[in-house]
């Protein structure tokens, strides 16, 4: 096989292995179970393949739409160091889910379209890594929403799943079409489409010439809106939570590692953009960071296992987007690449948790599981401490402490908002390990629970152990990708060392103190504690705004059609006509009587009018 079609079959395969599912073994779940696992593990070695191709190597191109004006939109791929981590991150997330599936989904009566969705979502999100060019990037970009759209409803017949699917699906076009209108600025200013003739034309400062700043920063943060709603930042993050609704595996595969990964990936990937307007730079950084204090916050009071889970990636996605506004897109993508491997372990651990529970989510009926669950207890408590960021143990503390030094040495005021968020997952997070693993059984369900099957704690044990060491230099260079990401070199900065462990342990010990033997939640009482569970209400205050302009323009146009176009319009008119028409008729009454006096009356009318007037 010829290196340079190496990308070709990695992005066609799932592609092919949906269509053969669909087509052909679409009755038989466990076939097609069997065939989409099996192509998984091989997009996986083919991954880990492409690590070898250098940077630049050609792949033939598919020359696509011919748009006039020299403009050809291809189907082409940049393979470099940033497209090949990514891949790897997508391919090795995607193999140890499908391999979890095959336990989780198999008594589903829908598992072949379950794992045609799979596949297809693998094609898709391939596409957009691979992407040389805006318009194939944004095209993949909407196939990824489309297959999102179908693994979250996968369950349809719950109306909460097809509501949040529905509702994914939608909030993103609002992102989508920010996105869409940033990419025709990019065009307008660039005369290009492709991301090595941008970058070229920005280095050149061909795009600066008679370009406002205004301009420049409405080109940036249109592209960034995109972003906003692929990687569910504020305000259009009220989508990701509610996509729970779909199978743990979806949520693991989707909404931890890839799918809401893809904005800040699109970010790191057009970051030479951003520095091109101050502007634009400082609000990205702060909606992200202001989305990670608020998600944070919101995980503090939730009672979902997987609730909790999102709305901590919601908070870790908003570290990355941060680091994204100050130019420190490498410890952006960085922390991506670990936060995929630890969140996946916990979304899987969830799903492993779940399951034995016998599909019960809600942490206050769970408690005592680590000693029925001792391997799902262990690598879910690893995970944990990669989330947190324990120092020198997890990779997750090399990833985060590079985020926070950027922070410290560009912007102070962010660089606190980030170091508080560290004590509020610290303490969300133990608060889940001490209610779901700790103390008694709160419920029969976590009475009779048990280890989950070995394709379900496989992959749990395969991804702690990238939890622990990603953050090492080791491990870069085993795979040919220490110039991809920044990693751990030597000692970090011992002040923020000795900031991050005190915060952690504060977080640690608040959560042991406060949570320890209880039975239901200590803090339920407490105003701003509902406000937290509430999410700040911020679902209630869009239904309310919709109910609002919505209802309110549906009551103008009804207004408008009944009484304006159906009643003056149409209906008077009308009328009019009928009423004319009856008075008409009565004249025409049959009666002689009648008639000769009409007659007698026009006569006298007719001379009055010729001789007096």
């Amino acid at each position: 096989m010829e290196s340079q079609n190496l990308p070709w079959i990695i992005l066609l395969l799932p592609l092919f292995c949906a269509a053969s599912i669909l087509l052909f073994t679409r009755r038989s779940g466990n076939i097609s179970a069997l065939i989409a696992t099996g192509c998984s593990l091989i997009s996986l070695l083919l991954g880990v393949a492409l690590l070898r191709l250098p940077d630049g190597v050609h792949v033939a191109a598919f020359p696509w739409l011919n748009m006039g004006s020299n403009v050809v939109v291809e189907i082409g791929f940049q393979i470099d160091q940033l497209s090949r981590g990514m891949m790897l991150v997508v391919t090795a997330i995607g193999a140890a889910v499908h391999v979890f599936s095959l336990a989780y989904m198999k008594d589903d009566d829908g598992k072949a379209r379950y794992f045609a969705g799979l596949s297809f979502f693998m094609f898709s999100m391939t596409g957009i890594v691979f992407a040389n060019n805006f318009v194939m990037m944004f095209v993949f970009w909407e196939l990824v929403g489309f297959s999102s759209y179908v693994l979250i409803g996968h369950w349809f017949e719950k109306d909460s799943a097809a509501d949040a699917a529905k509702k994914a699906f939608l909030t993103n076009r609002i992102g989508d079409f920010g996105f869409m209108i940033g990419i025709l600025l990019v065009w307008g200013l660039t005369k290009s489409i492709y991301f090595t003739a941008i970058a070229t034309a920005v280095v050149d400062e061909q795009i600066l010439n008679g370009v406002s700043n205004g301009l420049l920063m409405a080109m940036v943060l249109c592209v960034f809106c995109g972003a906003i709603g692929k990687s569910a930042q504020l305000p259009l993050h009220v989508w990701l939570p509610d996509a729970m609704e779909g199978p743990t595996p979806v949520s693991a595969l989707i909404h931890a590692a890839t799918m809401v990964a893809a904005g800040v990936y699109m970010l790191a990937r057009i970051a030479f953009l951003i520095p091109m307007s101050a502007g634009a730079g400082e609000v990205i950084a702060w909606i992200g960071a202001i989305t990670a204090l608020m998600a944070a916050l919101m995980a503090l009071q939730q009672n979902d296992i997987k609730r909790i889970l999102a709305y901590s990636t919601l908070s870790q996605l908003g570290y990355m987007v941060m680091a994204v506004g100050i130019n420190a897109a490498d410890a952006a993508m960085f922390h991506l690449f670990t936060h995929a491997f630890f969140k996946a372990l916990l979304f899987l651990g969830s799903g492993a948790v779940i399951y034995a529970c016998h599909h019960e989510q809600d942490i206050w009926k769970m408690g005592g599981l680590a000693k029925k669950m001792p391997i799902t207890f262990v690598t879910f408590v690893i995970g944990t401490a990669a989330l947190m960021g324990l120092p020198f143990v997890t990779s997750g503390f090399f990833s985060k402490e590079a985020i926070l030094g950027a922070a410290l040495h560009g912007h102070k005021a962010l660089f606190v908002v980030a170091a508080f968020i560290v004590l509020l997952t610290a303490f969300y997070m133990t608060r889940l390990i001490v209610v779901v693993f700790l103390g008694e059984d709160r419920s029969e369900k976590a009475k009779k629970a048990k280890e989950v099957p070995v394709l379900m704690w496989v992959p749990l044990v395969l991804l702690a152990v990238p939890s622990v060491i990603a953050g090492y230099e080791f491990f870069y260079k085993g795979m040919a990708l220490s110039p991809a990401f920044p990693h751990h070199e030597g000692p970090a900065s011992i002040g923020l060392i000795v900031i991050s462990a005190v915060l952690l342990i504060f977080g640690i010990g608040m959560a042991f103190w406060g949570y320890k033997g209880e039975t239901s939640e200590p803090m339920a009482g407490n105003r701003l504690a509902r406000v937290f569970g509430n999410k700040f209400y911020v679902d209630e205050a869009y239904t309310w705004l919709i109910k609002i302009f919505q209802d309110g323009l549906a009551g103008v146009a009804n207004f408008v059609d009944k009484v304006v176009v159906d009643g003056l319009v149409a209906r008077l008119p009308a009328a009019g006509a009928l009423r004319l028409g009856d008075a008409m008729r009565r004249l025409q009454s049959g009666n002689l009587q009648s008639y000769g006096f009409l007659f007698a009356l026009g006569a006298v009318l007719v001379i009055y009018l010729v001789v007096f007037k």
